[in-house]
């Protein structure tokens, strides 16, 4: 019996060395894990700056394009008033010497 019972407590303690090895696993796994988060979290922290002046540029392109592009309308806009202007011109001062010699029209 007393072989039994050594039997026994030996089988005790190994599993409670596996069970306290299993902790230390695992702990060490999470601060492992932990330790990798912050490092991918400092990564991308670092990386801030460059992402928001990538995307300031973005916008700015962006921005240069639309501007172009107003001004692009802006200038067909202004020609084809030019050119209504033009092409009514003379019944403009038909209409205004009409005025100039018989006011009461």
């Amino acid at each position: 019996m007393d072989d039994t019972l050594q039997r026994l407590l030996e089988a005790e303690m190994r599993a409670e060395k596996i069970a306290q090895q299993a902790e230390a696993e695992q702990e060490h796994t999470i601060q492992k894990a932990m330790a990798d988060a912050k490092s991918e979290n400092d990564r991308f922290t670092a990386r801030i700056p460059d992402l928001h002046r990538g995307f300031i540029a973005k916008a700015e392109e962006r921005a240069e394009q639309n501007v172009a592009e107003l001004r692009r309308r802006y200038d067909e806009r202004h020609v084809q008033l030019r050119d209504q202007a033009e092409r009514r011109e003379g019944e403009a001062l038909d209409a205004a010497f009409q005025v100039l010699i018989d006011p009461d029209r």
